[in-house]
């Protein structure tokens, strides 16, 4: 059976969790974007930005091995359905801080933090999830490639209408849109009809099993190398996003509005390069694709950091968050394909720890390089630094032949 770009919606359970985690994701974004803008009105500053970052992500990190072995060990759906109740709560706590008007950037940190701890679960458990909610195992890697489209839709839709709600609502409101909008979701799930859940038996302790995930990845390259470079990427070029509230603030002198439009210029890059990914044929190498949009997204970056030209910065955002997108997509897609089922949870927490636990500490890397060097070298060498990781990756795949990994 030939593949399309929407074959994974042939299942009921996919589609329901696609369309609830549209909504929802959309709400997170403007989340994402009324925090970034908060905390820099508050404070003006590039390192508390970054600090920003860390405190929603690093959690994340710390935890993520322990989400893991939860995901491996009991219901994924049930864990997922928990995370996404508490969430909401989340969101709602922010939500009243907000209205209130009586609160301090610590406060805000404080509640991102308690949010990386729940992504920290939410993220193996819902990423290992999707493998059971596609019937034709085929359709694997087009629900994965079709996930990273809808979270780029909302990167694109969720920024733009963040600026807006903020400059005519305030910011409470936005928050309030996003807890409204985890209803979406929960409701999806609960209409769901999954295998039944069968309780697994085991009588190791949690760190023996996160050490047994670790001696998988050591033994199977063909992951440990992905996950090590979705790793550097995330600690050494992802974090440039942190920067991007100055400029739209500073740079290009702009409002909330402005903020949203750049932060949704990559949404649509993303998105784009998320519909191409979902479009690849049969026998399609994913690793020279991987290594091809890493030297376009370091492009990106690099003509992004110093343009002048408001237009054209929205252009080359696009244009890098297009190569950006495979390092998360085609990452999760090379592991989703190759581990082993009883591995699953445990490989996706060590994916979620690169991609979690390295942002955090490079938001605050990248903060105290702008406060020396500028914003906007800063911004160029994160994209000279993915092209020279882009030239390693191509290096390594020569040295080593790999067994092309193709769309089944």
């Amino acid at each position: 059976m030939k593949i399309t770009t929407f074959s994974a919606f042939k299942s009921p359970n996919y589609r329901l969790f696609f369309t609830g985690q549209s909504f929802s994701l959309i709400g997170t974004w403007m989340q994402k974007t009324a925090v970034s803008w908060v905390v820099y009105s508050l404070t003006h500053s590039k390192v508390m930005l970054g600090y920003t970052l860390f405190a929603s992500m690093f959690p994340s990190f710390l935890f993520s091995f322990l989400g893991g072995v939860v995901a491996d060990r009991f219901n994924k759906y049930k864990v997922l359905l928990i995370t996404q109740v508490v969430s909401m709560v989340q969101a709602i706590l922010l939500t009243v801080l907000i209205f209130l008007k009586h609160y301090t950037v610590w406060e805000i940190l404080a509640l991102s933090v308690l949010l990386g701890i729940i992504n920290a679960f939410d993220v193996p458990a819902r990423q290992s999830l999707v493998y059971d909610m596609v019937d034709d195992k085929k359709d694997l890697p087009n629900a994965l490639a079709l996930n990273s489209s809808m979270v780029n839709l909302s990167r694109l839709l969720g920024p733009a209408i963040a600026g807006l709600v903020i400059e005519n609502f305030g910011e409470g409101v936005c928050f309030g849109l996003n807890a409204f909008s985890f209803l979406a979701v929960i409701i999806s799930l609960l209409f769901m009809k999954l295998p039944v859940w069968v309780k697994k038996t085991s009588n190791k302790n949690v760190f023996k099993e996160l050490k047994e995930g670790y001696l998988y990845i050591r033994a199977t390259p063909e992951i440990g190398y992905v996950i090590m470079m979705l790793g550097f990427i995330s600690l050494l070029v992802l974090p440039y996003a942190t920067l991007l509230p100055v400029y739209a603030k500073d740079i290009f002198h702009g409002t909330a509005t402005t903020f949203g439009a750049i932060n949704s210029a990559t949404g649509l890059g993303a998105l784009a390069g998320s519909v191409f990914l979902a479009s690849l044929k049969p026998g399609t190498n994913l690793r020279n694709i991987l290594a091809f949009n890493t030297f376009v997204f370091g492009t990106g970056l690099v003509m992004f950091s110093h343009s002048l030209s408001y237009p054209l910065a929205l252009t080359f955002a696009a244009i890098g968050a297009f190569g950006m997108i495979s390092q998360v997509t085609i990452s999760n897609t090379i592991i989703q394909t190759t581990v082993d089922q009883a591995m699953r949870g445990r490989v996706i927490s060590f994916y979620a720890m690169a991609f979690f636990g390295m942002q955090p500490l490079g938001g605050i890397i990248i903060g105290y390089m702008s406060q020396h060097i500028g914003v906007e070298n800063t911004v160029m060498a994160e994209g000279i630094i993915a092209i020279i990781i882009g030239i390693f990756h191509l290096r390594f795949l020569h040295l080593h032949k790999y067994k092309k990994l193709r769309v089944q």
